[in-house]
């Protein structure tokens, strides 16, 4: 399963895990380090901690809920030139400083 896109998921400053953008949609695998961690913690309810990755068709309801909407949005897609309904490209520029736990930077493969 090639990658088009990776996004590392920190929580609470500690990489969690990696988000993929693939050919079959989305993937999200927990890293096994922070899996070993005693403080360990899900990076949400929807994706309790598991060895085995996380597929999907459509990007994971909790990254999607990250991204910003209404005019904010609107300026996120102006000042990135992305359009609003490439999630993952939203979610690598709008969530590098989130609200909350979550952080998501984009890697390189």
């Amino acid at each position: 399963m090639s990658a088009y896109r990776a996004a590392a998921v920190y929580v609470r400053k500690e990489l969690a895990g990696v988000l993929r953008e693939t050919e079959e949609g989305y993937s999200f695998a927990y890293d096994e380090a922070y899996l070993r961690a005693p403080n360990a913690a899900p990076v949400s309810l929807t994706l309790p901690l598991r060895a085995e990755p996380y597929t999907s068709k459509t990007l994971f309801s909790f990254f999607d809920g990250l991204i910003p909407e209404g005019w904010l949005l609107d300026l996120v897609t102006h000042n990135w030139k992305l359009r609003a309904n490439d999630r993952f490209g939203l979610l690598l520029v709008a969530c590098k400083d989130c609200i909350g736990s979550v952080v998501i930077r984009e890697v390189t493969e």
